[in-house]
């Protein structure tokens, strides 16, 4: 392994914990690897990807990642691909056409391609010797990204006989590492940390009131001409007019966030790695997997999400070993803007029972469509799949297959010389798939239950032949409506205990996450040393307990502002101010707004029900986004 590593990488020793995860992976066991953000995890998976005898298959959960590790791979002459949305039909067949036959060492995917019936046939048919899980801490509900598809990788290993597994995080405290090690069956030697504290970055709190912000970061970055940086703040209207007041100001800014085009925000990054822009100001969107070394500044305009995600994010600047600069300019002015996100992803127990009564009114096998459940029920498609997933936990439900709901296709030779490429039973096969499937003008849609009622196919056969012969290039293929299939194993549950005990699980995580807020104030407003708190945080207790170079040691102990004081909400108008949300809501349901779903419009929160009524559109959508949430549901309920 260590001519590969000095062949192929060009490097001449392994950085801490590289060789221990390496050599754990190539000596045939499961591992994971909690490195700090730019510690090198990303070589833990490709050198053993070279040396070991089949695909590696990494679960990588932002399509940002995949691309920037994808590049460095190909630098390197390592044949890595990925399957993503954004690829054409062809580029897709390209890429699952070399998995197949062998060419390939790294296949890239995320977490949701899994669960693509089309995908699990073809990688089905492919031997893989390892599966690598980037982001591993969102496997587990104590961290502070839980996604519960992640939840389904011990399954998917099993179902298609990995070996082994490679976990890579950089943001896992010692309750989530317990969490992951034990729904891999990792050993507990096998899990590698390499301790958070990083010398060469200055974590500094500074105390500033929002009015004087705008000048203060201008201040801070004038006085680091040319030097890389990245602005982080929540909101993506703030990355626009943050990056407009420093341009103005005499340091040239770019915006970044999700509400971009996909080109442009790829030209930013691009412009961003060569040099070419010296400053950008985002939203967390930007940052995952960049692979800049000399990234000077990282400045928290706006409070972080938790603890974990300034970690992440600060681990961003100074990759190359030299002092950067890691500034938050603190108060808590955003703060319940922070908590309102939490707040939205809670559930009403009223939607939680529409999912129930779903599932009761279904029998034994109930098929959902997300979107539209996610609609019906008011609850965001995130918290409901976590909601699926806690009814698995329960035994209420268990997970059978996903299918797509409808297969259509158009011809790209014509029906008989797709039926004349066959003979005998095959040939029928296909003649059968070509005259049961409606033709409406260009597109014909497969019907699957004529397929098996009157010819005995079955599904999976019908969407391999047509796999195939999308890969020929016989037909266009497309399929729609990812239709996900659980058997109902306890039918006569009582719902209304069932959707108060659920009710009270997302009650209980609404509170581990504003917890989560609450200690992240804490550290910055620390009167001890900041590296050292960072890092005990995660569970590291070699760092030193005075860094010597972070606010704190530097004397200047924070204290965030207070934020300005509000006008009592007994002075406002309800009626007033969701007139309209309300008139708009009684025509569209049949009745008055709940008290949740009212704090939610007033709060500027969006749920699929504010997002269907149109109610950013409305007068009085955010009006009372300043001030804190239970405060204002307390006052809905008495108004």
């Amino acid at each position: 392994m260590y001519d590969t590593l000095e062949r192929i990488f060009g490097f001449r020793q392994f950085r801490p914990g590289q060789e221990a995860t390496v050599g754990a992976v190539l000596a045939g066991r499961s591992a994971a690897a909690i490195f700090p953000t730019g510690s090198g995890k990303s070589l833990c998976y490709q050198l053993p990807a070279l040396l070991l005898p089949n695909l590696t298959l990494v679960v990588s959960p932002l399509l940002a990642l995949m691309q920037d590790q994808l590049a460095f791979l190909h630098r390197h002459g390592i044949a890595a691909a990925s399957i993503d949305s954004a690829q054409s039909r062809e580029q897709t067949a390209e890429v699952m056409g070399k998995a197949k036959s062998g060419e390939l060492k790294v296949l890239m995917i995320s977490v949701e391609r899994l669960k693509n019936e089309r995908f699990r046939q073809f990688i089905g048919q492919v031997p893989i010797s390892l599966l690598v899980i980037d982001e591993a801490h969102c496997i587990s509900e104590w961290g502070h990204n839980f996604r519960p598809d992640y939840l389904k990788l011990p399954d998917y290993q099993r179902e298609f006989g990995i070996p082994q597994v490679l976990l890579l995080t950089a943001t896992a405290t010692p309750a989530v590492i317990d969490d992951m090690r034990a729904k891999f069956a990792i050993a507990e030697e096998d899990v590698i940390t390499t301790g958070f504290y990083r010398p060469n970055l200055n974590l500094l709190v500074e105390p500033v009131s929002s009015l004087r912000k705008p000048q203060r970061l201008l201040e801070w970055l004038a006085a680091k001409p040319g030097e890389p940086s990245i602005v982080y703040v929540t909101q993506q209207k703030t990355a626009e007019q943050v990056a407009d007041q420093l341009s103005r100001g005499g340091v040239p800014a770019s915006a970044y966030h999700a509400g971009m085009a996909h080109e442009q925000r790829e030209a930013i990054q691009r412009r961003f790695m060569s040099g070419e822009i010296g400053c950008i100001v985002a939203t967390i969107a930007f940052g995952m997997g960049i692979d800049k070394a000399d990234i000077r500044n990282v400045v928290h305009y706006d409070l972080p999400k938790s603890v974990e995600n300034y970690s992440q994010e600060i681990g961003r600047a100074g990759r190359d070993g030299n002092a950067s600069d890691c500034l938050v300019l603190a108060n808590r002015d955003s703060l319940n803007v922070l908590q309102n996100f939490v707040y939205g992803d809670t559930p009403e127990q009223d939607g939680i029972a529409v999912v129930l009564a779903e599932i009761a009114a279904a029998g034994e096998q109930w098929e959902l469509l997300l979107n539209p459940l996610s609609d019906q029920s008011n609850i965001r498609p995130l918290p409901l799949k976590t909601l699926l997933v806690q009814l698995e936990l329960l035994g209420v439900i268990a997970p059978r297959y996903a299918y797509f709901a409808e297969y259509r296709f158009k011809y790209g030779v014509e029906p008989e010389a797709l039926v004349a490429r066959f003979e005998g039973e095959r040939r029928r096969f296909v003649e059968a798939i070509v005259q049961t499937s409606a033709r409406a003008r260009t597109w014909c849609t497969v019907d699957f239950e004529a397929l098996y009622r009157d010819h005995g196919a079955e599904r999976s056969r019908v969407v391999k032949a047509l796999d195939w012969f999308n890969e020929q290039g016989l037909i266009e293929l497309e399929s729609k409506q990812m239709t996900e299939v659980y058997a109902v194993l306890q039918p006569g549950f009582d719902a209304p205990v069932l959707a108060g005990r659920l009710h009270r699980y997302f009650l209980d995580k609404e509170a581990a996450e504003i917890a989560r807020i609450q200690a992240m104030l804490a550290l910055f407003e620390s009167e001890h040393c900041l590296s050292q708190r960072l890092a005990a945080y995660f569970g590291d207790r070699q760092a030193p307990a005075r860094c010597g170079h972070c606010s704190v040691c530097r004397g200047q102990v924070a204290r965030l502002p207070a934020p300005p004081a509000l006008a009592p909400l007994e002075e406002k108008n309800l009626s007033q101010l969701a007139a309209g949300f309300i008139a708009r809501h009684r025509e569209a349901r049949g009745e008055a707004p709940s008290n949740e779903t009212l704090t939610r419009f007033l709060c500027g929160i969006s749920v699929p029900l504010s997002t269907r009524l149109k109610a950013r559109t409305l007068p009085g959508f955010g009006s009372l986004e300043a001030y804190p949430y239970a405060q204002v549901r307390d006052w809905v309920r008495g108004a």
